[in-house]
């Protein structure tokens, strides 16, 4: 699969040949960035149940880049696999002791997962008429940890049965194509496309455990990891003509296959990268190089112990990028700061701090400060 390269929109060679996002004249795999250099985002999740409140920090922290809260607290339906499977066409869940599971029709916990979502869209269509974004951000579960977070019938996951596993693709693919229409009509702003996966690693490594606990699925090859996910990146690409980005925050993210996928924009927690194996830094640099856009985690999840200093905060991406042999004046256009990942677990007064740290991250990405 090709690599996909994303364009810089302030360039005025290339500005000149772009039409409603689709740049003539080029492979349609080239993709214009639609976000401002030095622009910061969230990862996603956030503390608390009041979608209104969260919308209207995120909004007014984040005002280049804001993204759709999710608010995992409120219970079934908020959480990760909950909010993709609102999504879902023609396919319904129930919850279950064990997690979601496929049914024939949708009931109580779908009809709430459905509502939740919608009532999330509400409250961002109304913090975008105070702010008017020129993009936003909207995160959903990609297709493995959507198939390995979802039981069949029986009790197996989804991954295990190829044809479902086809179907809950295909199903994820026409609802998210119906959602970022909608988010885009509701906020007038461009949206990008976060596909979260953080069970990827474990379904490539055959770690997850069976229905009777005894034993494990057989891992995916990568190969077909990356044609499935490489699917559903084109066909979110398709439907925003925006970058689409990538989110794992494994200690060890799976770069290469991510990149192969064809993914404009790869979100990890860079405070783990200080002592990453050879591998992966090889991983990451091929991916820089090629023109991949890094979202790195670098404002911590939870409130520290005491209050970081902005040059601290940022040393991961300036080590990685020395390390890289890469300029330090690329994290300008290249790099996205954001919290090292989702908020959930924190305070809201951490929560407003750490958006307005990313924030002043990423206008000291465009202007060092002096003796940086």
């Amino acid at each position: 699969m090709p690599v996909n390269r994303v364009v810089n929109s302030a360039d005025p060679a290339v500005a000149a040949r772009v039409d409603g996002g689709t740049i003539g004249g080029v492979s349609s795999g080239e993709t214009q960035r639609v976000w401002a250099p030095g622009a910061a985002t969230g990862v996603g999740s956030m503390p608390g149940v009041d979608a209104g409140e969260a919308a209207a920090v995120v909004f007014g922290e984040l005002p280049g880049f804001p993204h759709l809260p999710e608010l995992p607290a409120r219970g079934v339906g908020a959480d990760l696999i909950g909010r993709a499977a609102a999504l879902l066409v023609d396919l319904a869940v129930e919850v279950v002791p064990s997690g979601y599971r496929v049914t024939a029709r949708p009931g109580r916990d779908h009809r709430r997962a459905v509502d939740l979502l919608r009532w999330d869209v509400d409250a961002v269509t109304e913090a975008a008429e105070h702010t008017r974004p020129p993009v936003v951000k909207t995160q959903v579960a990609g297709p493995w940890t959507l198939a390995a977070g979802t039981e069949l019938p029986r009790g197996h996951r989804v991954l295990t049965d190829p044809g479902a596993l086809r179907d809950f693709t295909d199903s994820l693919v026409e609802g998210l194509s119906a959602h970022v229409t909608e988010l885009a009509d509701r906020t007038g702003a461009r949206v990008v496309v976060q596909l979260d996966e953080p069970s990827l690693p474990a379904v490539l490594a055959g770690a997850l455990p069976t229905p009777s606990g005894y034993g494990t699925v057989a891992a995916v090859p990568e190969p077909q990891a990356r044609e499935l996910l490489g699917t559903v990146i084109e066909a979110a690409r398709a439907a925003t003509g925006c970058p689409v980005a990538v989110h794992c925050c494994d200690r060890l993210p799976p770069v290469g296959l991510l990149h192969g996928a064809g993914a404009d924009a790869i979100s990890l927690d860079a405070t783990l990268l200080g002592g990453a194996p050879g591998t992966l830094l090889d991983e990451v640099g091929e991916a820089w190089d090629a023109g991949v856009t890094f979202l790195l985690g670098l404002v911590p999840s939870v409130a520290p112990e005491r209050r970081p200093e902005l040059r601290e905060l940022a040393r991961p991406a300036f080590d990685l990028v020395d390390r890289l042999g890469f300029a330090r004046s690329m994290l300008a256009e290249r790099a996205v700061p954001t919290p090292t990942c989702g908020l959930a677990g924190t305070t809201g007064e951490w929560v407003r701090r750490a958006l307005s740290l990313a924030r002043d991250l990423g206008k000291a990405f465009v202007e060092p400060v002096e003796g940086w």
